[in-house]
């Protein structure tokens, strides 16, 4: 069961791009590092922010091959 607090935390980041979710990540990351327990809840957040960051790193699909082909005009 997601902790009611943190849930509708990451259904925002859920809603981040790639670059912004993984430069959030690593900040969080760093600071929790620099001052440990400074959040409440952050190692909960950066577990949650990892299993984003896994989904959304995918290899980007070639932008000719997602179009079907056009049949020629007769």
């Amino acid at each position: 069961m997601a902790n009611p607090l943190l849930a509708p935390v990451l259904g925002f980041f859920a809603k981040l791009s790639f670059p912004r979710l993984f430069a959030l990540t690593a900040a969080l990351f760093v600071l929790d590092l620099v001052v440990p327990d400074l959040v409440p809840f952050v190692d909960e957040l950066l577990l949650g922010l990892g299993t984003l960051l896994l989904a959304n790193f995918r290899k980007r699909k070639d932008p000719d091959a997602i179009q079907p082909p056009v049949e020629p005009r007769r």
